[in-house]
């Protein structure tokens, strides 16, 4: 993949993982659906939370395979439901995947009922006060409205978080939905000012969750990142390299 589609993904993986509000002072196991090659998952066990992917796509999560990701993989079209145990998950995660459950593949797919049947059983199996941040690639509003109805219909309640809604580009859906006690609807980046200021409001909030995710932990692919993220494997009983004096050292260019 390109290395813009990968950054577009990261970001609205970080954005997501941040509108579910999570608890900081525990590790969460979270539900990534459509986690493709594992992209979000990245993020969420960069952040010391742990996570199962879902995807309907073989090829996706051989790659997320080869990438040697940290969470666990089920090949599973989400359409049948959610097959996991009530309560097991703080939280779900989807980038850019739900909308696909609106397009009817074979004669016997009703997009209403499969978008009920994922919704009722996500809500199942995820633990009260929790939420799912599905980010959505909507056609138009008719699909977001049968998405919000059939979300709401089997007990979730949120609605609609919107970033950057004057952008052409930077437009994002987020839908945001809380299982049991609902709180406030988080506001949406860049719904406050003009598009000059919203800009860089949006550097300045980037700049600031940088900031905050730096919380003490190691720079992203550093030696000490590359060693946690070693014996965080060793602790899941992965095999895994012994650490050398070349563990992390940068390769020098080829010439």
């Amino acid at each position: 993949r390109s290395s813009r589609v990968v950054e577009i993904q990261s970001q609205m993986s970080e954005r997501a993982v941040e509108l579910l509000g999570l608890p900081e002072d525990r590790p969460c196991l979270l539900l990534d659906v459509g986690c493709g090659s594992g992209l979000s998952g990245d993020y969420i066990s960069d952040e010391g939370h742990y996570w199962i992917g879902m995807d309907i796509s073989p090829a996706m999560l051989d790659v997320a395979v080869e990438r040697e990701v940290e969470g666990d993989l089920l090949l599973a079209d989400v359409g049948h439901g959610i097959p996991f145990r009530p309560g097991m998950f703080d939280g779900c995660i989807s980038i850019s995947a739900v909308q696909w459950l609106c397009n009817a593949d074979k004669k016997s797919h009703s997009p209403p009922k499969r978008l009920y049947r994922f919704f009722s059983t996500l809500y199942t199996a995820l633990a009260r006060g929790s939420r799912a941040v599905l980010q959505l690639y909507p056609e138009n509003s008719e699909q977001l409205e049968l998405i919000t109805a059939q979300a709401m219909r089997a007990g979730f309640t949120g609605g609609m978080v919107v970033d950057y809604p004057n952008s052409a580009k930077a437009k994002k859906f987020f839908l945001c939905l809380f299982v049991g006690a609902a709180g406030p609807l988080p506001k949406g980046l860049g719904t406050e000012c003009g598009d000059g200021e919203e800009l860089r409001q949006a550097k300045f909030t980037n700049e600031r969750s940088r900031f905050r995710n730096m919380k003490g932990k190691s720079v992203k692919k550093s030696r000490d990142w590359i060693l946690e993220k070693k014996e965080r494997r060793r602790r899941q009983g992965k095999e895994v390299r012994a650490d050398t004096k070349y563990t992390g050292r940068k390769r020098r260019p080829r010439f």
